[in-house]
């Protein structure tokens, strides 16, 4: 893994989020998109060399607003840049992490990605990333 890429934070309302982090992190926030196949909007922020995304579900059954539900809003996950998403995907499975996903899927920003399951990952989220 290269570096953190960004952190993941599940918000109830792109709307009302937005100008607080504006606020909170004093940028502005650069970017935002939908990913349809997750089910969710994003927004970015960039500090320094590290992302924060924001996530808003699209629908009450998404994967974020079942977070939101069970959780409330908050850290979602942490992804890490890599160079090669299958190669670490492999040497991860070897090593006993179990993935959410066998593919590479397309992810927010330009990115494919992938997941690793808290369970296997001491209760965080992890998501591998790398540029399409």
């Amino acid at each position: 893994m290269e570096k953190v890429e960004h952190i993941g934070i599940a918000v109830r309302s792109l709307a009302e989020a937005i100008p607080r982090y504006e606020q909170l992190l004093g940028t502005n926030c650069y970017k935002t998109e939908e990913v349809a196949s997750e089910k969710v909007r994003t927004a970015f922020f960039r500090q320094g060399e590290t992302k924060i995304e924001l996530l808003e579900s699209t629908t009450p059954d998404g994967v974020i607003a079942q977070f939101i539900e069970k959780r409330g809003e908050g850290l979602h996950h942490i992804a890490f840049a890599v160079a090669d998403i299958r190669a670490e995907m492999e040497q991860k499975k070897a090593a006993g992490f179990q993935l959410l996903n066998e593919e590479p899927k397309p992810g927010a920003d330009g990115k494919w990605v992938c997941f690793i399951h808290p369970k296997s990952a001491g209760g965080v989220l992890v998501e591998l990333c790398q540029d399409c």
